[in-house]
């Protein structure tokens, strides 16, 4: 049989390369034994992959040497592990080896009680394999709901080839949870010291934690037979898990993943997405832009919240009404946990005009204040004297502005708009504004097919003198252009 030359297993002779001392030793070469079952969990922001493999292996009694090789693999060798899925099979791993004359190769000694056959595990991390989500979003003629597509792809530039393998997708943002955890046990003065090394056993153990292995009715999945036929009939089913912080993605059945190869597989698709269209104004994240949006949320509502959605370049298409579709956009979407929203960002339309107007500035209530001393005297309506040693102290200064928009569209459309301000402001308008947050101020207004609108509202800055607080103060009153 053919096997693949980089990573493989074998019971072979080496007893000039151990100590004497050793128990005498089985001197039969057997069979590279194939693998049973193979499962990679890709962990994508660590660029680690956790591989389990199982095989079948004919002991002999006595001591029986096991090499193990990861020449032209980015397998880390400190991870490599030897269990035994029987614990109590008799079998007991005395020690490991790195033979100095022999890069790249470790060699295994077991102690079996008996002639027997057993299955072994071997598990280890490598680099090179990751994923990818990409998503596919097509919004119905009357942008009332959407079908959303979501898809993964594996690559692997691993050097190994995975044959028949369960795949497994980590999904999440939580950077090694435990990981931090182990690092909060080093005494204060060492945590700038860890070197390279306890970095990485450190992220081991804290992976090997995360990425547990699942149910053995799983693995068993994992090792049936891979049926062509089927997996052309329906697409292969994407079970999700949660644990904690971040889920698992597992791919239903097996895959094969050659190196340097990568591989397109549906995770879902949700029909009937309801979802609204709005129009915002936000310099701070859009630009000095109008910016249209599909907006909608990750949850059971909106056929959607079975798991959060990994980051992932989306595309935003629209039915035309002639059977065919429209491009509108492209964005990376973020993690998004379930419940949360989603906001497509559609870029401007060309058929909703913005413009914002500056209308006058002037400036009143102004203070002053004598020389050489503390009184502040206000200037009337009336007027007052003004002694030639006097200086402005306070004021309020005015600016009025006016936001024209026309809808050239055949629906009517929702307009957001926030507008951020420091220092002490006051918001005048009709508009019934309300505060985002201490310095943003949003007012909303819907726009018919076809029509227009004049946003007229005036800021107040408080200067000097006038000053009370460092805040946005929202007044309702005519504003006269």
């Amino acid at each position: 049989m053919t096997f693949h030359p980089t990573v493989r297993l074998l019971l072979c002779l080496f007893g000039l390369l151990l100590p004497l001392a050793l128990p005498a030793r089985n001197v039969d070469l057997a069979t590279v034994p194939e693998r049973r079952t193979v499962q990679l969990t890709i962990y994508n922001s660590e660029d680690l992959t956790l591989v389990r493999e199982t095989r079948v292996v004919t002991f002999k009694q006595g001591v029986n040497p096991l090499q193990f090789s990861w020449a032209n693999t980015l397998i880390d060798p400190t991870s490599v592990e030897l269990k035994f899925r029987e614990p109590k099979a008799g079998l007991d791993l005395l020690d490991t080896t790195f033979p100095h004359d022999k890069p790249q190769m470790l060699y295994w000694n077991v102690q079996s009680d008996a002639n027997r056959e057993a299955t072994i595990e071997i598990s280890y991390f490598t680099s090179g394999i990751s994923w990818a989500a990409d998503y596919v979003a097509i919004a119905d003629a009357d942008e009332k709901a959407l079908r959303l597509e979501s898809f993964v792809r594996v690559r692997n530039q691993s050097g190994e080839d995975y044959e028949n393998a369960q795949v497994r997708l980590v999904v999440g943002t939580i950077n090694l949870v435990e990981k931090i955890a182990e690092l909060a046990k080093v005494p204060v003065g060492r945590i700038g010291e860890l070197d390279k090394n306890e970095y990485r056993d450190l992220r081991q153990k804290a992976a090997r934690k995360m990425m547990a292995p699942p149910a053995p009715a799983s693995l068993a999945v994992a090792g049936a037979a891979y049926d062509m036929a089927a997996e052309m009939e329906a697409p292969k089913e994407i079970i999700k898990e949660g644990l904690s912080e971040y889920f698992i993605y597992t791919i239903e059945g097996t895959e094969t993943v050659p190196n340097g190869w990568a591989k397109r597989l549906r995770s879902f698709e949700a029909a009937g997405v309801p979802m609204t269209v709005e129009y915002r104004y936000r310099p701070r994240e859009y630009g000095e832009q109008l910016t249209r949006l599909y907006l909608l949320r990750n949850d059971t509502a909106s056929k959607l919240g079975s798991t959060p959605l990994p980051d992932g370049m989306l595309r935003v298409f629209r039915a035309n009404g002639r059977d065919g579709l429209s491009y509108l956009a492209a964005q990376n979407l973020k993690y998004v946990p379930i419940g949360d929203k989603i906001e497509l960002n559609l870029g401007p339309d060309p058929a909703v005009v913005f413009e914002l107007l500056k209308q006058k500035v002037y400036r009143d209530n102004l203070w002053f204040q004598i020389k050489g001393g503390n009184l502040y005297r206000k200037l009337g309506e009336d007027g007052v004297k003004l002694e030639l040693d006097s200086q402005v102290a306070g004021w309020d200064e005015h600016t009025v502005y006016r936001q024209k928009i026309r809808n050239y569209t055949r629906k009517p459309i929702h307009v957001q708009i926030r507008r951020e301000y420091a220092g002490d402001i006051a918001f005048r308008g009709r508009l019934n504004p309300t505060l985002h947050d201490f310095q943003t101020v949003q007012f909303e207004t819907s726009i018919p097919a076809g029509g227009k609108a004049a946003l007229d509202y005036e800021i107040i800055a408080r200067m000097g003198y006038n000053q009370k607080q460092n805040r946005v103060e929202l007044q309702t009153g005519e504003v006269k252009p």
